[in-house]
């Protein structure tokens, strides 16, 4: 479908820049005008603010920097402490892939990222949105930049009324038409530019466009149907998962921990032992199958429950105590006042914080 372009791109970034330029947001990992950004910088941002918000980045950001400044100190430390640093962002496999990447960065790459998409996008957890944004950012490449801010930007400015996801591909294209061509034409600053006119200006509710330098051409606008727009295909209802967890407490007062299979969920995570998470509900009996020591279960009052991406889950805890001389395999015992230092997600947080309540 061909969509009216009332403005010419030319003057769509001209304009776009222009007003980058009074109103950029001071962000942690953004530099300021005619300064260049660092490559390290710009990828461990984006790897952050995958699925989260920029007012929750910005600490574990500067949280990150400060204890690993640069590529090769990353790349030096340990998955534990990387994935303990991330606790609290979620989709804990970005973590997992930020560390393999640094790794070889460091040791493969001389500690360079590479300056095009396709060799960003050949190291781990970089897809084709992160090596846009890094080499465009980074290296002031041109790149066709596309988030969600800018997908909301482009479906108001040229009005497609065809609902998300289905129409991703037609905002990507709508996107490359405006986007630099050239260096001269500041492919990182524009990027960044249409990002922040969505998350001040094209918000998802009320934009405010009497401010907003696109609205002279915003075919949305223009039609009265920008609050509208993007369209989304409705979303399923997510399906409930349930567990057994198994609360096993030493007579030392250590807590019984392991560490889940590196791939899959909440993959390399420190967990309290749990069952798998299934569909249909666990009997008691079935669950004690499962147990990681032999041993008498009292059920503990309360439900745990948890949202992921695809699901909720809703986790019982069954307690016990045992004895010094009990040793499970592949057990990681730990002292309730310890165990802030453990990698725990935030779904064992809760059982944590159940268990403990509980006495």
């Amino acid at each position: 479908m061909a969509y009216k372009i009332v403005t010419s791109p030319a003057a769509m970034r001209r304009e776009m820049l222009a007003w980058y330029d009074r109103h950029r947001r001071v962000l942690p990992w953004r530099v300021t005008a005619g300064e260049t950004a660092d490559p390290y910088h710009v990828w461990l941002s984006e790897i952050m603010l995958q699925q989260t918000t920029v007012a929750t980045v910005g600490p574990y950001f500067l949280r990150f920097l400060e204890r690993w400044p640069t590529i090769s100190d990353l790349a030096a430390s340990d998955l534990d402490e990387v994935l303990h640093g991330w606790q609290g962002l979620g989709y804990y496999a970005r973590a997992r892939n930020m560390h393999k990447c640094a790794k070889v960065v460091a040791d493969e790459l001389e500690g360079e990222f590479p300056d095009t998409e396709d060799g960003l996008r050949a190291l781990p957890g970089i897809g084709a949105y992160t090596a846009a944004a890094i080499s465009a950012i980074a290296y002031g490449r041109p790149a066709n930049v596309v988030d969600g801010n800018i997908e909301r930007v482009m479906a108001r400015f040229f009005a497609v009324e065809q609902p998300l996801p289905d129409c991703k591909e037609a905002l990507r294209d709508l996107a490359a038409g405006v986007a630099p061509k050239t260096v001269r034409g500041r492919p990182g600053d524009f990027a960044q530019a249409v990002m922040d006119l969505g998350a001040t200006v094209c918000t998802p509710r009320k934009p405010k466009c009497l401010i907003c330098p696109w609205q002279r051409g915003c075919a949305a606008k223009e039609a009265g149907i920008q609050e509208e727009l993007p369209r989304k295909l409705p979303k399923k209802a997510k399906p409930v998962r349930h567990g057994v967890v198994f609360w096993v407490m030493r007579n030392d007062g250590a807590v019984l921990l392991r560490r889940r299979p590196e791939k899959g969920l909440l993959g390399g995570m420190i967990e309290v032992p749990s069952t798998d998470w299934l569909e249909e509900q666990w009997s008691e009996a079935k669950a004690r199958e499962s147990a990681p020591v032999k041993s008498d279960w009292t059920p503990l009052i309360g439900m745990v429950r948890h949202t992921f991406t695809h699901f909720h889950l809703e986790l019982s805890v069954l307690a016990t105590r045992v004895g010094m001389t009990v040793k499970p395999a592949d057990a990681i015992w730990s002292t309730p006042d310890r165990l802030g230092e453990q990698a725990l997600p935030t779904v064992m947080k809760k059982v944590v914080s159940l268990a403990l309540r509980a006495g």
